[in-house]
């Protein structure tokens, strides 16, 4: 999988852009709240990516942070939802907005995201509620360089596990871990039980 492509912006054109990488162009598209945030063309870019294989068409899906590529993983999960309608809902809100709005059970807010109708938003909110509300919470909370015990929390949140069961995993262990050995600890842990 391509988890983040670093090159040169050449071209926009919402909700695509052409990404310079070494010589080799790549077409991305983007949630469009990313457009307002983007450098001038020409200027190095830097995006974490999520590729999709389907039978007719590979698709790059481009996000300027890891929480919105990360929010973008767990609604295209949803039953029906797909990656146009999961752009939509990043374009709509923020990561964490959208977390909360389906923690909160916002289906008002929820709606107001253009397609996303009464019965999509209730599946989001019954699908995502335990999941989302914890990694929007998660995520918020995590400086740059924070907390190993936090980012470890988040990656569990993102792979499924409930924010209880994350947490209860992560706070067993012993201190001093690095990220990547809390993850694999707790995996364990979490596969045992």
């Amino acid at each position: 999988m391509i988890a983040l492509l670093a090159g040169k912006l050449l071209r926009r054109r919402p909700p695509y852009l052409w990404l310079d990488v070494q010589g080799v162009g790549y077409e991305l598209e983007l949630p469009l709240s990313s457009f307002y945030q983007l450098p001038p063309d020409g200027t190095a870019l830097c995006l974490f990516t999520h590729l999709a294989i389907r039978e007719d068409a590979h698709l790059l899906y481009g996000f300027l942070s890891e929480a919105e590529r990360d929010m973008f993983r767990l609604l295209i999960r949803v039953n029906g939802i797909g990656g146009k309608v999961a752009l939509a809902c990043l374009s709509g809100l923020s990561a964490e907005r959208l977390g909360q709005a389906v923690a909160e059970g916002n289906v008002a807010m929820l709606t107001g995201i253009p397609g996303i109708g009464a019965k999509t938003a209730q599946r989001l909110v019954v699908e995502l509620r335990d999941k989302m509300g914890g990694l929007a919470q998660a995520l918020s909370s995590i400086p740059p360089g924070g907390d190993p015990r936090q980012e470890a929390v988040a990656a569990l949140l993102t792979l499924g596990y409930k924010s209880a069961q994350a947490s209860q995993a992560v706070a067993g262990l012993a201190d001093g871990l690095g990220v990547e050995d809390l993850i694999r600890q707790a995996l364990q842990s979490l596969s045992r039980a």
